[in-house]
């Protein structure tokens, strides 16, 4: 479900969907080709995009724009 855990992650042809709890990160890419393979490529996409539109719908406490930290390096402690 989108923004309810850190582990789901979707994968469409070159294209990776990860869902956090702040935010859906799509990376990589894909084509939609004019075939049945693309038009099945889109069908996922969507999905993932209509049950993210649902779930910020559903939020009736969202900030106007949520500020990403950028994550912090830290030396190997091994």
């Amino acid at each position: 479900m989108a923004y309810e855990n850190e582990v789901d992650s979707f994968q469409i042809d070159n294209l990776t969907v990860e869902n956090r709890l702040d935010r859906i990160s799509l990376y990589g890419s894909l084509d939609i080709t004019k075939d049945l393979h693309g038009l099945e490529s889109a069908l996922k996409l969507k999905r993932i995009i209509d049950a993210s539109i649902e779930a910020l719908r559903r939020d009736k406490n969202l900030p106007d724009k949520l500020e990403i930290k950028t994550p912090e390096s830290v030396q190997n402690p091994f």
